[in-house]
């Protein structure tokens, strides 16, 4: 390509610019990577606003923004040589071009909570393509679709709906502060799953910039890719740009109900006894499970609180009956409920319940504590005895910072076929548990390896009680520990370790899909999706 001599006076004028904000040792790389920005941009003033540097006053506020887990924003954790805002699909274009001509790679952020920060962290030069100004959200009440910005939150998403219609949801995740690119990208699970199934489930178009440049929606891209990024994340892909998902409909009340058990109120016989019923309760119903520690009512001692947080697409008149066939054992009462919108519920579940709408708005976190996540499959119910090996586990930790959530399936989960989507798991499981573990950060790496090494042993400990061959995996709680990539040259022998943990037998049909898009490799992170060699 040819460039007039007014791109180059104003790639000239551009690198005048940014020049000083690069450390020297980096200029070189730095300077050709924004006059590529510069050439590839029709209008420089624009783009020069949407850029960050690291000696630019706002670099770190921009970075540190979106970082959902201060384990990943320690001073010695790498950081980008430019962080990209792009307001519009040619700029996500010209970072695509540029970083590539000029061997960078490239980290994809919509709201920041990848577990593992593989959405800001690389251990190689690299650039954060940050989407949190590509967050329009456009609903068709009339059609019940709505069409969402990779970088918009899950909050601001049903917060846009129910400006709409009281009578619109959406099945997606509980924390509100999730950018939907990679949310709904790696499945996307929450309180309406065993109705609706999965936030990936119900997306119906998309808009994606590929390796080439290209962008491309539904139409263009071909149902392989479109199956691809529903399930398999997307950033192995290209830059997700906008989805168009299919409203669900969602009754005028709902009832939610929180109940406290320990260990003097029979907590462990009420956790067995939902392994039993939980995916079978009616599909209306959703009740999930929060273990933890809890400071006992005897001066220094400890006991078990299990949480049952559900929620229920009705009135209470309606729950109370169905819960005394299926779950009698909690003892639910009407007292223990309360009826509210569907949208006040979603406040409620981030326990904000009573807040204002616009809370949902609010793109940071509450309290942000250092933390690693693991996860599995139960697909038998858990005996008491094992439960109470998990009890003297959750002993060993501060009271509230380790924790198991474990979310029920059964109803839409167990009636959509494994292969509809990358996402597999489906008929055949209890569901899947969340194990956490929190700690304050406060540069002390012993401390922390102390709780991680915690968490490694409980999960090892309940390696004989959930799924098997593979012991499977939920993308969206990313953990590195199950296997990694080597580098963008990793082999498919390689990533297959991980890969069919968290996508089982789809995992080679995502591989002959990356293989046909980004045959280079690209898009590559420690557990991208990796294609098959080049054939001579």
């Amino acid at each position: 390509m040819k460039y007039s001599a007014a791109s180059s006076m104003s790639a000239y004028i551009f690198l005048l610019l940014f020049s000083f904000s690069w450390p020297i040792t980096s200029s070189q790389s730095h300077e050709s990577f924004l006059q590529c920005l510069s050439l590839h941009s029709s209008n420089l003033s624009s783009i020069s606003k949407l850029i960050y540097t690291p000696n630019n006053p706002s670099y770190f506020s921009v970075l540190d923004f979106s970082i959902q887990n201060p384990r990943f924003s320690s001073p010695f954790t790498p950081k980008p040589l430019v962080i990209v805002t792009p307001l519009q699909p040619s700029h996500v274009q010209a970072a695509i071009n540029c970083t590539g001509k000029h061997s960078l790679q490239i980290r994809v952020r919509s709201g920041g909570h990848d577990y593992e920060g593989l959405s800001y962290v690389s251990e190689v030069p690299f650039v954060i393509l940050d989407l949190i100004n590509l967050r329009s959200i456009t609903v068709d009440e009339e059609n019940s679709t709505a069409w969402v910005e990779a970088g918009a939150t899950v909050g601001e998403l049903y917060y846009r709906i129910a400006e709409k219609s009281p009578t619109l949801g959406f099945p997606a995740g509980t924390c509100p502060t999730m950018g939907v690119g990679g949310h709904f990208s790696g499945g996307g699970q929450g309180t309406m799953l065993r109705k609706y199934g999965l936030a990936a489930d119900n997306i119906v178009d998309a808009r994606l910039v590929d390796v080439e440049g290209n962008l491309l929606d539904r139409k263009s891209m071909g149902e392989d890719l479109f199956w691809a990024i529903r399930g398999g994340g997307g950033v192995s892909f290209g830059v997700i740009l906008a989805w168009k998902i299919k409203l669900v409909p969602v009754p005028s009340i709902v009832t939610v109900f929180t109940i406290d058990r320990n260990l003097e109120q029979n907590a462990t016989k009420l956790v067995h006894q939902w392994m039993l019923v939980a995916d079978k309760f009616h599909e209306d119903l959703f009740i999930r499970l929060n273990l933890q520690a809890a400071n006992s009512t005897e001066d220094g001692k400890k006991t078990i609180q299990v949480s049952f947080n559900s929620m229920f697409l009705g009135g209470v008149d309606r729950l109370l009956p169905l819960m005394e066939k299926s779950f009698p054992e909690l003892g639910l009462r009407k007292e223990d409920c309360t009826e509210m919108s569907w949208i006040e519920s979603t406040l409620y579940f981030n326990e904000q319940n009573g807040q204002p709408l616009e809370a949902l708005l609010n793109r940071t976190l509450q309290s942000k504590l250092s933390f690693k996540a693991k996860s599995d499959f139960v697909q038998e119910p858990i005996s008491e005895k094992v439960l109470e090996g998990i009890w003297e586990f959750l002993y060993e930790e501060e009271v509230g910072r380790g924790m198991l959530i474990i979310t029920p399936y059964g109803g839409k989960m167990s009636k959509i076929p494994e292969s509809e989507t990358p996402f597999p798991h489906r008929a055949g499981n209890i569901g899947p548990i969340q194990y956490l573990i929190y700690w304050e950060e406060e540069g002390n790496v012993t401390e922390a390896q102390m709780h991680i090494n915690w968490i490694r042993r409980l999960h090892s400990y309940m390696t004989p009680y959930v799924s098997k061959h593979p012991r499977a995996a939920y993308l969206n709680y990313r953990d590195l520990d199950i296997g990694t990539n080597r580098g963008p040259s990793t082999t498919y022998e390689q990533a297959r370790i991980w890969g069919v943990k968290y996508f089982k037998s789809n995992f080679d049909r995502l591989v002959h899909v990356k293989t046909k898009v980004d045959p280079t490799n690209f898009f590559w992170n420690e557990q991208s999706i990796p294609p098959l060699p080049v054939r001579g």
